[in-house]
């Protein structure tokens, strides 16, 4: 039954420690995420600087989660709305007007910046989704893959994902725990096997000489590069942000999710597989692109090859059967990934309805899931159409994982730089967690946004195409947001700016020493 509030449905409380740093886990997913990106990361150029780029790439991806998760601990009452939240407490709380009169502005810039990652993101999953489910299939019937054929299994991936979330976050919990356990199992074994296989292979001539050379950086230029596509497998640890209202203790285990998450996912796993892969390669994997990373580079699927060829020396010859059992994992991977990003999403999307700032049917509790049910149908809707689209050809979807990429990092700088604001004369704060991690997760943001722009650019070509359209977009995007914003002004009356008494209008009484907002700040 829902819980009721003067005949208002609200999110019920349900989820512990467990649950919520679960589902940030299933966001981050390593599983998945080994297997979609090896390819565009064995460039031979750079691809020997791999481990220490998803090195940097986490220490990054740290620096901002412990400005997530210090926003957080100071605001556990921001319910659904993560980053959208923060931005008005944190400007509302300062004592000038000519500060806190950008609070509506800042909540607004931020939740309609975030849309460019929460409801593209969906898709390229979907999309990713179809271009493994294609793989498995033509592995056995070779004349599968026609373009509806993907679109199809891109709808039908998108409504199972749905229909999960519908039913709400305690179902996707205990779906997501599934998950991870499959993929760890499947991560655990491959790198377990890799590493087995080269000790049993002296032989061989391998990319890495030895395990330092993997873990090492070998020049500059190639490890800028490679910690522009290493950065976006560790995206996902803000999603237990979105889960404040659904969470028993949103002040202790918010915060710890989303270092826990981080931790696990990151630290260890993808430590470890991409250290078992990259001391695996050598030449005597080819194919007709070349040998080693070049062979990595030209196939579809190289994880999936590299499981054939330990599979078969190391299983009896069943290397075709663990290709296809990792392979299965992965889509149970990206499952829980399409799945932790569209509740976070929707989410967000939830709060700005309730708040008034999209349209208030969005910001409406299904009566008996307590689920944003009308963000849940939207966004499925948008995740079909997205992942249609992308599956379609590399040049589609390098389009939207662009976007989506410009949607992430703008939304993790803007929530560093919040995380600088909300503690701006906070007597006692912590300097790492308030000054240093901030101020260098912004800078680090920043520069890798524009690391994947320019080395994209100065590519040429398709990827020179690719990232302008996406960039436009980007741009049209947030343009439509300020033209929405100032019409429902020119409609509503409602300022952009703070007047001088909002906060006694509200009764608020908030400044640089108080942590929680005593009133509706919407």
């Amino acid at each position: 039954m829902a819980t009721e509030t003067g005949g208002e449905v609200r999110m019920q409380p349900t989820l512990g420690l467990t649950g919520v740093t679960i589902n940030a886990m299933a966001l981050i997913a390593p599983g998945a995420f080994l297997w979609t990106t090896y390819q565009i990361q064995a460039v031979p150029s750079s691809a020997m600087n791999m481990w220490f780029s998803v090195f940097i790439a986490t220490a990054i991806a740290m620096l901002t989660a412990i400005a997530y998760a210090t926003l957080a601990r100071r605001y556990p009452e921001a319910g659904p709305g993560s980053s959208y939240y923060f931005a008005e407490a944190a400007v509302l709380q300062q004592e000038e007007h000519r500060h806190f009169k950008f609070a509506r502005l800042s909540k607004f810039i931020v939740g309609w910046a975030s849309h460019l990652y929460y409801w593209i993101y969906p898709g390229v999953m979907v999309a990713f989704m179809g271009l493994v489910i294609t793989y498995i299939i033509q592995t056995f019937v070779p004349s599968f893959g026609a373009p509806w054929q993907e679109v199809l299994v891109c709808l039908v991936f998108a409504l199972i994902v749905g229909a999960i979330a519908y039913i709400g976050v305690t179902g996707a919990t205990l779906a997501n725990i599934i998950i991870n356990a499959i993929q760890i199992i499947a991560l655990v074994s491959f790198s377990i096997l890799a590493i087995v296989y080269r000790i049993q292979h002296p032989e061989l001539h391998y990319m890495h000489p030895n395990p330092l050379s993997v873990v090492l950086p070998h020049d500059l230029g190639g490890l800028i590069f490679q910690s522009t596509i290493a950065i976006l497998l560790v995206v996902g640890f803000e999603s237990a942000t979105a889960l404040a209202a659904e969470a028993k203790n949103p002040a202790r285990d918010i915060p710890r999710g989303v270092i826990l998450s981080l931790v696990i996912q990151a630290v260890i796993f993808y430590f470890l597989e991409y250290f078992a892969a990259n001391f695996l390669i050598n030449d005597g994997y080819k194919n007709a692109g070349g040998s080693g990373f070049a062979a990595a580079n030209s196939s579809v699927a190289p994880i999936g090859d590299l499981a054939r060829i330990i599979g078969d020396s190391l299983l009896g010859g069943n290397g075709l059967a663990y290709a296809m059992m990792l392979a299965a994992s992965v889509v149970v991977a990206l499952l829980g990934t399409s799945l932790s990003c569209l509740n976070t999403g929707v989410r967000v999307t939830y709060a700005m309805g309730k708040d008034t700032e999209l349209p208030v049917v969005f910001g409406f509790l299904h009566g008996r899931f307590r689920t944003p049910h009308v963000g849940v149908i939207v966004l499925t809707i948008i995740s079909a159409l997205v992942g249609s689209y992308g599956v379609l050809n590399v040049n589609n979807l390098t389009q939207v994982t662009l976007i989506s990429n410009i949607g992430t990092f703008l939304l993790y700088g803007m929530t560093c730089l919040i995380c600088l604001i909300a503690f701006r004369g906070v007597p006692g704060r912590s300097i790492f967690s308030t000054i240093v991690a901030p101020v260098l997760g912004a800078l680090m943001n920043i520069l890798m946004l524009v690391g994947v722009l320019y080395y994209a650019i100065t590519a040429g070509g398709a990827s020179q195409l690719n990232t302008i359209i996406a960039a436009l977009f980007a741009v049209a995007w947030l343009v439509i947001g300020f033209g929405y914003l100032y019409i429902r002004k020119l409609v509503t009356g409602k300022p952009i700016l703070y007047p001088e008494d909002h906060k006694e209008k509200l009764g608020l009484k908030v400044g640089a020493g108080s942590g929680v907002l005593s009133g509706e700040s919407s």
